[in-house]
Order: C-alpha cells, then structure tokens, then sequence
C-alpha cells in the first residue's frame, strides 16, 4: 500500500491539459508536490497551478518551455533544484496528428521525433542525477500504436515505437536506483481532427473487446501503479486499451 509523504515532488510534462492534467491532479490528490510543464497552453495551465494551490498551498508550481530546447531544460533544472528533489518524472508530453507518406516533410519528422522520443530522453538525462538521489521512477508516456502502425501516422508511429525501446534501455542503464516504465494508453480522447468523425468513432469502438473508450483517470491511475507500487517492476509497458491491442494480434 502506498503511504503518502508530502515531500515527494513528480514533474509532469504536458500537464495543462487531458490526460497530462488528470495525471498531476491524481498525484497532488496523494499528497504529491507537482510541477506542472507547458509549452503553450499557458491559460490551462496556470488554471490548474491555482486550483492545486488552492487546495493545498505552496504545492503546484508552473515552468514553460520547449523540451527540446537547452535553455527550457535549465529552467526545469533550476526550479527542481531550489525545490531539492524530485521522485518521479512522467513524459507526457507529445504532438499528434497524421503524416500521409506522399505529403509528409521533415519539420513534420522533427517535431514528432522530437516530442515524443528526443524531448524525454534527454529531459530523462538531465533529472537523471535527482532521480536517483530519491530511488526514484521514470514513467514515460507512450501509445498501443507504437506496437500495431496507425496507418498515414507513420512518423508518430516510429517515434512511439522508439519511446518503448528508450523505456527499456533507460531502465537497463538507471538500475538500480531509478526505474523507467511506459503506459500505452489505446482510444481515450479523441484527437481534435476527428472528434466529430461518428463512422470512425464507431469503427475504432468496434475494435476494442470492453467496447468503451478509456478515460483520461485510467492512464493517471497506471501512471501511479507503476511509480509508486509496483515497486519490482522496471523496462515493461503496459498497455491500458481495454483489450484493443490483443484483438489486433
């Protein structure tokens, strides 16, 4: 059983909004300290920051920036620094949208990559030396996608798959003091460009045993399960998709 400890701190990146927000309210609802990373959902964001403190004062703090970019990862760096720890950092953040082979180009290939696999890498590096001052745990953000293609996804594909071979390396590497799993979550929002689409949403519905879309909490609650109680688990993935990725086997 979990024993709450008002000192642990988690970052969560891409926390403004879905299910990076879901994630920080469920560890701030435990008792958790949260530093809620945006790059620009700067409203959502700050709204969430105050609810938090709220609730609780002096528990929530913001920090912006491009996780590709030096100077966004030093600002992560100082604030956790003059926090003094951090015990759990979950990479959520990511772009999404289609890449059609003839149409794609290669900003879309750099932002994709970047976001989903080169980002939580090297952010994983950096908060590295902090994670294993407090024993601490990655947990990384992934897709069931990265296992079975989403056709004209390709490069969001690739960059997913690529994040599930980071979790079990950066697991290997950061043993035994921090361990690194993944959550792929399978249809649970739908993405902006196809929220009105009903045929789609009724094909994809039809594709999963449990019939049902998951909910942003489904992914919050595995976040937690792997950080803070499955405690002799590193390297795995686990798949949150009401059975879908089993019926595509």
């Amino acid at each position: 059983m979990f024993e709450s400890r008002s000192t642990q701190v988690i970052l969560v990146t891409g926390a403004a909004k879905r299910i990076g927000s879901e994630i920080t309210n469920v560890f701030h609802s435990r008792n958790f300290k949260v530093i809620i990373h945006y790059n620009k959902s700067a409203a959502e964001a700050n709204r969430l920051c105050d609810t938090l403190n709220e609730k609780r004062s002096e528990s929530a703090w913001l920090v912006q920036g491009d996780l590709n970019e030096p100077a966004s990862i030093e600002r992560i760096i100082n604030l956790l620094e003059s926090i003094g720890r951090l015990d759990v950092l979950v990479n959520n953040a990511s772009s999404f949208y289609p890449t059609a082979l003839e149409n794609v180009d290669e900003s879309a290939w750099n932002d994709l990559i970047n976001s989903n696999l080169k980002g939580p890498f090297f952010l994983s590096k950096k908060l590295a030396p902090l994670l294993k001052r407090s024993r601490g745990s990655i947990v990384n953000i992934s897709d069931m996608h990265a296992r079975q293609a989403l056709k004209k996804h390709s490069i969001y594909t690739i960059a997913k798959a690529g994040n599930i071979a980071m979790t079990k390396s950066l697991a290997l590497e950061l043993a035994p003091d921090v361990r690194v799993n993944s959550v792929a979550p399978g249809a649970i929002l739908w993405p902006a460009h196809e929220k009105d689409d009903k045929v789609k949403h009724k094909k994809i519905l039809s594709s999963i045993p449990i019939g049902r879309l998951g909910s942003e909490s489904d992914i919050a609650e595995t976040t937690f399960f792997l950080s803070n109680i499955a405690t002799y688990v590193t390297g795995q993935t686990i798949a949150v998709d009401g059975g879908a990725s089993n019926s595509l086997l």
